[in-house]
């Protein structure tokens, strides 16, 4: 059984490993970052909740999806009802529904199909329509799961395109995985 802590820190790297399913693919999590809201000056809910964030306020395990660059973006959220921390879901490995997820991506390499927060939603099918979706109830579009194999190695860095907060090491992936995507900087801006 997945255990979702209070803290985004403590969770996301218990999620590299874990299983993220929607239909018939899934993707086995390389890679995530960790976002503790009204704590982060990164974190969409770093004002308070909005109605584009009131997920992430409500109860651990339910699903965030923004819309980004024409891209959804999917996060697990892992705090008590009224805390906001939630992980970025941003790289996985397809292990199930190979071929849909490659007519999905056409004419991308296996290893990459998962490869970033739009191409690992792409691939699975995770769409705006999924928002607030209740990731630990089996019944549900889309479910997170524990692997089946334990994560040998955990690396850790800087978080990728965020401007604010820039310097926390709040990005953890699965050490030598292909599908972990590039870091890219973002243009810096003062955390005030």
């Amino acid at each position: 059984m997945l255990h979702l802590h209070d803290s985004a820190i403590e969770t996301a790297p218990l999620l590299l490993g874990a299983v993220l399913r929607r239909g018939p693919v899934a993707v086995s999590i390389t890679e995530v970052e960790a976002y503790e809201g009204t704590r982060d000056p990164a974190s969409h809910a770093y004002r308070g909740p909005t109605a584009r964030n009131r997920v992430m306020f409500g109860p651990a395990g339910h699903l965030y999806c923004y819309s980004m660059h024409g891209h959804t973006c999917c996060n697990v959220v892992c705090s008590p009802e009224g805390d906001a921390a939630a992980v970025l879901v941003r790289a996985g490995r397809v292990i199930d529904g190979l071929e849909l997820a490659r007519e999905r991506r056409p004419g991308v390499k296996d290893a990459w199909l998962a490869r970033g927060p739009g191409c690992l939603t792409r691939a699975l099918g995770i769409t705006m329509a999924d928002y607030g979706t209740p990731l630990l109830n089996p019944t549900s579009e889309v479910t997170l799961t524990m692997g089946d194999e334990a994560v040998a190695e955990i690396a850790s860095g800087p978080r990728v395109g965020v401007s604010r907060a820039h310097d926390r090491p709040w990005r953890f992936w699965v050490a030598g995985d292909a599908s972990v995507s590039a870091y890219k900087r973002a243009r810096v801006l003062r955390d005030d």
